[in-house]
């Protein structure tokens, strides 16, 4: 942690500096209250020890308002030679997260260092959460039945426990920020933060702010300083997604972040020490970009550390029916929907489709399928057009086709551009039973030996 010390005597500063630095963590000092004010603004500490009479001031409980002010959320510990109930009591009342009486022994406070590491610990671990569940979904699953998909899984997570960069490289939609994540769950980083910043989503200046922060004044609109996301991911994991992207004028910046662990916010001269492990991603050819000139090839080389390529979804089919099964239970639970498995044909859309969109696009296909399905089976219509076509030609009339295909395609169609199966009976003008009976016989035939591969079931696949 990084640790400021207010107390208004300088042996008492020094005694407690030096107590924290044994105890592994950063100390900075200040002899007033106006002092701890000023280096708040300045810097991000996570924890004051704070003087409860500092001499010639206001009263220490005074400034543990003024200094939470100044940074929201911030933990307080008071210490004072004049120790009473009420003191502590009202200390507590106003924010302060422990309570120390000098004068303490270097055992006291390395119980209250533990206890505030702690705490820390478990806020970033609830943001973590909290982030996660905002990002509803399925749990990751990174088993795998594709020898690719297996090797890349080992190297990631004999990788995850070091200080390493790793680069996943791979089309969008391949799970690159999920394994991201895994790795920094398997990391000694665990409980710190894991920060993401989006190299294409914003223009060269305000990228720069972002990952570096800037002090106020520092270009227009600069109304007050800002910490960037390098010092929010300290103690944790910085991953930079799309790293392709990155503008070439901040590329050297960024070279300079995973050489030196060093960086300056944008506007200031004072040169800061950056606690993270970087992850990237993109979807680009690195190598190519470095031949065309536009991706620095000092930065790819020190980006080079540990690198995987996550394969396509069409490229390990064998993963496909146990995807698309977690995808349809998640969703299926989500919703409060019976659906449970696919019918045959609709089975056969599936792993007849290309998925150019990858987990992304058969995620976003089977929450649309749940969606709209009418019963515990999904169907063919309840899946996007171009699905459909993936599996058989689309019939037409006219088409050198038998009338039970032509009847198979109207039926099809109609049940897709309705929302009851007996409004579509309706339409066809025949009785919601005979519809039934008729579409049981086809997907019993489509079900048939050599018909299509076996559909996924509750039960397997």
């Amino acid at each position: 942690m990084r640790i400021l010390v207010v107390d208004d005597h300088r042996t008492v500063r020094l005694a407690i500096s030096q107590a924290v630095r044994g105890e592994g963590h950063e100390a900075d000092t200040a002899d007033t209250g106006r002092v701890a004010q000023l280096k708040l603004q300045e810097e991000r500490f996570d924890l004051v020890v704070l003087d409860l009479h500092l001499e010639g001031e206001a009263d220490g409980l005074e400034y543990l308002a003024k200094l939470q002010k100044i940074s929201p959320g911030l933990s307080v510990v008071i210490c004072t030679a004049q120790a009473s109930i009420d003191t502590a009591v009202e200390a507590m009342r106003r924010g302060a997260i422990d309570y120390l009486e000098k004068p303490f022994t270097p055992e006291q406070l390395r119980t209250v260092l533990s206890r505030v590491e702690r705490i820390q610990r478990l806020k970033q671990r609830a943001e973590g959460l909290a982030d996660q569940v905002a990002r509803t979904g399925p749990r990751p699953d990174f088993s795998s039945e594709d020898i690719a998909m297996k090797t890349i899984v080992d190297v990631v997570e004999r990788a995850a426990n070091t200080r390493a960069t790793v680069l996943f490289l791979g089309e969008n939609g391949t799970g690159k920020s999920q394994l991201a994540r895994h790795v920094h769950g398997l990391s000694a980083a665990a409980d710190g933060p894991f920060v993401t910043v989006n190299c294409p989503s914003l223009s060269r200046e305000l990228l720069e702010s972002e990952l570096f922060g800037h002090v106020q004044g520092a270009f227009t609109g600069a109304i007050k300083d800002k910490w960037g996301k390098v010092e929010a991911a300290r103690g944790g994991t910085l991953f930079l997604d799309e790293i392709g992207e990155l503008p070439a004028e901040l590329q050297p910046k960024l070279l300079r972040l995973l050489q030196e662990r060093a960086y300056e916010r944008v506007g200031d001269t004072k040169t800061r020490h950056a606690d993270v492990r970087v992850i990237a991603a993109t979807n680009r050819d690195l190598a190519a970009a470095v031949k065309a000139g536009t991706f620095r090839e000092d930065l790819f080389y020190r980006l080079n550390v540990i690198t995987v390529t996550v394969p396509a979804l069409r490229e390990r089919p064998t993963d496909l029916a146990r995807l698309a099964k977690s995808y349809l239970q998640y969703f299926a639970e989500d919703a409060g929907r019976p659906v449970q498995t696919f019918s045959p044909a609709a089975w056969a859309a599936l792993r007849a489709h290309p998925w150019p969109g990858n987990l992304r696009e058969l995620r976003n296909v089977i929450e649309r399928a749940v969606i709209l399905a009418r019963g515990s089976e999904i169907e063919l219509g309840d899946l996007p057009a171009e699905l459909g076509t993936s599996v058989e030609p689309s019939v037409e009339l006219g088409a050198l086709v038998s009338l039970e295909a032509l009847e198979r395609e109207h039926v099809r169609r109609v049940i897709a551009r309705t929302v009851r199966l007996e409004d579509a009976a309706a339409v066809l003008g025949i009785d919601s039973a005979t519809l039934y009976r008729r579409r049981k016989r086809w997907s019993a035939e489509a079900a048939a030996p050599g018909a299509a591969e076996a559909v996924p079931t509750e039960a397997g696949t």
